[in-house]
């Protein structure tokens, strides 16, 4: 079993310039997301732009009947970002896994965020940069660590996440597990499992992934604006299965093999570290 490797930052991170020297992608899977793509889309250009980052948008839209990739590749003129077409609809996780292996070549670092703005743009720079200073593999936007939160949520579906939440941790130490906003090292995906059932693909990448030490970072999720919630009850049986394998691979090793991911090039050692907010 994995050894402890937590450290849940809250306040005063401070991870230097150092997310500019790494190049990465972020994922975005869409499936009818029109009202707010462009907007998604623009902030993060312009967020990329003003901190010097070098940024990929990767768009993984399924086949979305209201025309979302069609605005993706319009703004691939003017902005970072190209869209993978896929033919219909084929669940968030295995949108995010395509739209890995459909990442530029030379991204060290892979990511995925939702496309509704429930994620904060902003925490993304600093996200990248606890990746790109070489203490951790894997960085996770959390809404359970102090400065975290929730807003516009209602009591029972606030419970029904810390529940979900909660009977995940003995698979892992990672307090927001359900998260879905996070970047991790490429090479930490190597030859792992990634098993595509359902939208939990965070969970997937907390309890497989060879990322070795993590940290959350702390952000206010805000529910969507624009567009519907795709938690739904079939999603809520997804997850308890996802769950029932992660454990059974866990405690009874051999069971229920899936097919590793391929390997996802190029590594992370090949590119610039940095100690204490410093290139080595």
């Amino acid at each position: 079993m994995r050894a402890a490797r937590a450290r849940r930052i809250t306040r005063g991170y401070d991870f230097g310039p150092v997310a500019a020297y790494v190049k990465f992608t972020i994922v975005i899977p869409t499936y009818n997301e029109a009202g707010g793509i462009e907007r998604l889309i623009t902030t993060l250009g312009d967020l990329f732009a003003a901190r010097g980052l070098d940024g990929e948008i990767v768009v993984v839209d399924d086949n979305s009947p209201d025309g979302t990739g069609a605005i993706v590749d319009r703004l691939a003129a003017t902005y970072p970002v190209r869209c993978l077409h896929r033919p219909g609809k084929l669940g968030l996780s295995s949108g995010v896994i395509d739209g890995w292996n459909f990442a530029r070549p030379e991204s060290v670092a892979l990511g995925c965020m939702d496309a509704d703005f429930s994620h904060d743009p902003k925490v993304l720079p600093d996200l990248v940069a606890a990746v790109a200073s070489g203490k951790y593999g894997l960085a996770v936007g959390s809404r359970y660590v102090k400065g975290g939160g929730i807003t516009n949520w209602p009591l029972k579906r606030k419970i029904t996440s810390i529940v979900a939440c909660a009977i995940a941790w003995p698979l892992t130490p990672i307090r927001d597990i359900t998260s879905g906003f996070f970047v991790v090292r490429r090479d930490a995906l190597d030859g792992v499992a990634l098993d595509p059932i359902g939208f939990k693909i965070g969970l997937e990448v907390a309890v497989k992934a060879k990322y070795g030490k993590f940290v959350e970072l702390p952000y206010v999720f805000t529910d969507r604006i624009v567009g519907e919630s795709k938690l739904n009850g079939k999603e809520i049986t997804n997850y308890l299965k996802q769950l029932r394998r992660l454990y059974a691979q866990r405690f009874m090793p051999g069971a229920d093999r899936v097919a590793a991911v391929p390997s996802l090039q190029p590594r992370m050692a090949d590119a610039p570290r940095a100690t204490d907010g410093k290139i080595a």
